[in-house]
């Protein structure tokens, strides 16, 4: 080693080293919290071996739910918070959260980023991205979006299946259009409610109701026509549109064929629709599969698997809803009446570079873009975020892919207690978790300090690369 080369806090040796446009072996060098060398002399007061491991960026879960304004006694929510969502994140390669944070008709959209934003600063090991979850659009609620950006908020979220959105959808389009003009991204869940009202009902009018018939209630044709909706409204309005957790193929193609128009549509999907399909409702303990949208058919799954290989598709979303599997079963529940969602946040980017990388289906590129830089990009986190160079935060997973492990709900770190992918073989695992610089995960332990988190201020949204 050369007498002057640089003496840094952390030299990460020998790893491969993966962007969403190059992939080569090399040395990563940090100081502080920050990547200030890659490749060429260094030394290091530590210095971590990663000869034959995967270096790639630590990655951005845009898309988690760890926290319910609402919740009570009687009506439980999601069992995670930022503490515990944050060891589930850091064990499974993830550094950077995007929660959604439901703002109360009785509260201002600050007001609650204000709240959760000191339940990051006591609990949470990762960094987080809030997101506002818009209920009702009344009042002042329009106006305040044009000013969340001053707060570092570019991002404002929506449902189309909520009644609220029925009511007050001229609202809802000022509220994208104000959101578009600020340089924030707007996230739509898009179902119809009619067509779900409408399935239910007919649904209900059977003698016998079986939870297979879940997915029916909530067809792919609830799922497409609101997202033609959310593409007329993007249209319209010219605002950057987020589409969450897309599910099927019809979906995705209307989506593909809005962005061949020029329009600024952006395509998120999440891990159940690559992995498994509607016929686990058929199992005895089916409700642990509940989801909204409900899991699809193989030729949905195909789809969606070449939409994340061509660019389709530009992030994964975990969608991390936990819930104990006492919960998901409990016999209070029925069809019109289910807790959705799965503890996702540990198992995300195992099951992808298992299913994707190693078999084939997409490249170690394309995982980090769909898993780090697209989101970074188009939630204003780019360059701090999403890439492995000078001056970006050393955020960083180091992964083996040699040893097969099977995925084991008990060993995992959610309070969810259980995963839907129990048994499911895969070829990744994370080694070490580095965040802005601190090792916080690192040979199956958490180490990281709770409360080291930190909220995170953003910029405006960027087009992801290659778009």
């Amino acid at each position: 080693m050369p007498p002057t080369a640089p003496e840094l806090d952390l030299v990460i040796r020998g790893g491969t080293v993966v962007t969403a446009d190059s992939c080569a072996i090399t040395d990563v060098g940090i100081d502080g919290e920050t990547i200030v060398q890659v490749g060429g002399a260094m030394r290091g007061r530590r210095e971590l071996d990663a000869r034959d491991r995967l270096v790639l960026p630590g990655g951005i879960d845009p898309h988690v739910h760890l926290t319910c304004s609402d919740a009570t006694e009687s009506e439980p929510g999601w069992v995670d918070d930022f503490h515990s969502g944050s060891e589930a994140a850091l064990a499974g390669g993830i550094t950077t959260l995007g929660n959604m944070s439901f703002v109360l008709p009785s509260e201002t959209m600050g007001h609650r980023m204000d709240v959760e934003g000191q339940l990051v600063r006591q609990q949470a090991i990762a960094d987080v991205m809030l997101h506002p979850v818009m209920l009702s659009p009344m009042g002042a609620a329009v106006d305040e979006v044009g000013t969340l950006p001053e707060r570092g908020v570019t991002s404002l979220k929506f449902f189309m299946s909520f009644p609220s959105f029925e009511a007050f959808a001229g609202q809802f389009l000022l509220a994208m259009r104000a959101a578009g003009q600020a340089g924030s991204i707007t996230m739509i869940h898009c179902e119809d409610l009619a067509t779900i009202e409408c399935c239910s009902t007919l649904i209900g009018r059977k003698a016998h109701q079986h939870l297979a018939d879940f997915a029916e209630t909530r067809p792919v044709l609830a799922e497409l026509t609101a997202t033609q909706r959310a593409i007329a409204m993007c249209e319209l309005t010219g605002a950057p549109t987020y589409i969450v957790h897309v599910s099927s193929a019809r979906a995705l193609q209307s989506c593909a064929e809005a962005r061949a128009r020029g329009l600024p549509l952006y395509v998120e999907t999440r891990p159940l629709y690559l992995h498994l399909t509607r016929e686990c409702y058929d199992r005895d303990d089916g409700a642990l599969f509940v989801a909204q949208p409900p899991l699809r058919e193989a030729i949905d799954r195909e789809a969606l698997w070449r939409g994340l290989a061509d660019g389709t598709i530009d992030t994964m979303g975990s969608d991390h809803a936990p819930w104990t599997a006492a919960m998901k079963m409990s016999q209070h529940l029925d069809l019109w009446n289910m807790r959705p969602g799965v503890a996702d946040l540990e198992t995300m980017l195992p099951l992808l570079l298992t299913e994707g990388v190693l078999g084939g289906r997409i490249s170690l590129e394309r995982f980090v873009a769909v898993t780090a830089t697209n989101a970074a990009r188009l939630f204003g986190l780019y360059p701090r975020k999403g890439t492995i160079a000078p001056g970006s935060d050393a955020d960083l997973a180091i992964w083996d892919t040699h040893e097969p492990r099977p995925l084991r709900g008990s060993a995992m770190h959610s309070r969810a207690g259980h995963t839907v992918y129990e048994g499911h073989p895969t070829r990744a695992s994370v080694h070490t978790t580095i965040r802005r610089g601190e090792i916080v995960f690192e040979n199956g332990k958490i180490v990281g300090r709770p409360g080291s988190g930190t909220v995170l201020a953003r910029g405006k949204t960027e087009a992801p690369l290659g778009r």
